[in-house]
């Protein structure tokens, strides 16, 4: 059993936190919260509203407020967005109150996953590749920071993903080498 009082999963666009999430949390008993849906949710705003409205910035500080609020909580696994972890304040919280996956994927089968998606922002570039580059630099040594675990996606199904990555779990809790 998870000895975090919730799992938190990070990563880049397109490492599959949230279609392996739903997945992993089904299995494992948790109640599933996506962060980028519950905003949209609370706001009654799509993503890209928010980021046209409110500038990255007012979109990084609703998600602070709704992190601080979700690890308050028990028993949830939480698909962070790609971004969260550049706060220090959340990457405080999600290692003091979770249990952290880094789902990793490379550039490669992100630009696979994410050809059809317009609905991001940070991929609102001529060059999608460069950009997926320039935020892996920035971010992948805060995911590594936070992580209590790497999980590398890559070439998975959804299915086989989430499986894996509950097998994983439950062999690294029983050895109780949780943080």
């Amino acid at each position: 059993m998870n000895p975090a009082p919730n799992l938190v999963l990070v990563g880049p666009m397109g490492a599959g936190k949230t279609s392996v999430g739903k997945r992993l949390a089904e299995r494992l008993g948790l109640r599933f919260v996506d962060c980028d849906q519950r905003l949209e949710q609370l706001t009654g705003a799509a993503v890209p509203v928010i980021f046209d409205c409110e500038g990255e910035a007012g979109f990084r500080r609703r998600e602070s407020a709704l992190i601080a609020e979700l690890m308050r909580e028990r028993g949830l696994l939480v698909a962070t967005g790609g971004g969260a972890v550049l706060a220090a304040e959340n990457r405080a919280l999600l290692s003091a109150r979770g249990f952290v996956v880094h789902l990793a994927t490379g550039v490669d089968q992100q630009l696979e996953r994410l050809a059809r998606d317009r609905q991001r922002p940070l991929l609102n570039a001529p060059d999608r590749r460069a950009r997926l580059q320039a935020l892996a630099a920035q971010r992948d040594p805060l995911y590594a920071e936070v992580a209590d675990l790497v999980f590398a996606s890559d070439g998975l199904a959804v299915a086989a993903a989430a499986d894996r990555l509950a097998t994983l779990l439950a062999r690294h809790w029983q050895r109780g080498e949780a943080a």
